[in-house]
């Protein structure tokens, strides 16, 4: 069950990422980060429970992590140099 959350919030994750960079806000940016959070999280929990190899587990987590934290920054940016323009 633990597996499948995982997925499934990790999966949500990367599209509401996308869906960041395209519509940025403070409210929107705070869920990403939400949502990174309980992924990198529950991956812990999974590699602890399960004793899967750490650095093929590393190595997913952290492609993924460098794909969120593109959309992120991006979205970051935006919001930011949009609130400069006010």
């Amino acid at each position: 069950m633990l597996l499948v959350s995982h997925i499934i919030i990790a999966l949500g994750s990367v599209l509401y990422s996308t869906y960041l960079f395209f519509a940025p806000s403070k409210r929107n940016l705070q869920i990403s980060y939400g949502l990174v959070g309980l992924t990198l999280a529950s991956g812990t929990l999974l590699v602890v429970m399960s004793g899967a190899r750490v650095l093929s587990s590393c190595l997913s987590g952290l492609t993924y992590l460098a794909l969120v934290s593109i959309g992120m920054v991006r979205a970051h940016y935006r919001l930011a140099h949009e609130a400069a323009r006010r």
